[in-house]
């Protein structure tokens, strides 16, 4: 297999701290695969056996509940590691890795998690801090789901994926990625019937576009107002 180059990975934030070679010895262990959207990268429960880093595409992570019920807990965008479950103590990956749209990924076996993490402090210092970070978007949106109106929860949702993964057309931003009014309702909470109805009310209000698997915000002003209670929707 020809060496990864390394410019794919030199000005990613999680490697960025690292010398050139560094980060030539750390691709010299990976492996890179393609994933065709709607792929499975990996399942919950299952032996953690490979960290990843997301070169292209939009990853969907998906969680099943006991009663078999899918939420949606975020999605991973590229230059962001991922599958990582020796950083947070487990051996099997807490959720499903879901190709929202056709993906490049590296992966690492897990097994050379513990190196890494001796051998390269900048590399363990971005993954915590990424970690941390998801983890305070998590307890915020407990507390969403628990003290916000569905409205609310629709408005922050939308919000949050157009600072993640905009991309500025003539309509508005426009998330960059398919994403279904049922992938919203898994994000939020609430049911398909509700995220259709405050999408198509937006729709006519102007604050929203709506297509084929596609949502572009026209006024975000509007939807931060709604999502901070201080507008009518």
């Amino acid at each position: 297999m020809l060496p990864i180059d390394r410019s794919l990975i030199s000005g990613l934030a999680p490697f960025e701290g690292l010398t050139a070679e560094e980060q030539v010895a750390v691709l010299a262990d990976a492996h890179p695969a393609r994933h065709a959207k709607g792929s499975t990268i990996f399942a919950q429960d299952e032996e953690a056996h490979s960290f990843f880093l997301l070169l292209a595409g939009h990853i969907r992570v998906v969680r099943t509940t006991p009663e078999g019920e899918q939420v949606i807990a975020r999605y991973i965008n590229e230059g962001e590691l991922f599958g990582i479950a020796s950083a947070i103590g487990r051996t099997t990956y807490p959720a499903n890795a879901v190709a929202a749209v056709d993906c490049v990924v590296l992966a690492w076996p897990t097994r050379l998690w513990g190196d890494f993490a001796q051998k390269y402090p900048p590399l363990t210092a971005a993954t915590f801090a990424t970690v941390g970070r998801r983890l305070q978007e998590t307890q915020q949106r407990v507390v969403e789901m628990s003290t916000e109106q569905v409205e609310q929860r629709v408005a922050l949702a939308l919000l949050r994926l157009i600072k993640q993964a905009g991309r500025k057309t003539p309509d508005g931003i426009e998330i960059d990625f398919p994403i279904t009014r049922q992938d919203i309702a898994e994000m939020t909470g609430t049911t398909l019937h509700t995220v259709s109805r405050l999408l198509s009310a937006w729709e006519n209000d102007g604050l929203v576009v709506g297509g084929r698997q596609k949502v572009t915000v026209s006024d975000p002003h509007s939807l931060m107002l709604i999502a901070e209670h201080r507008r009518r929707s």
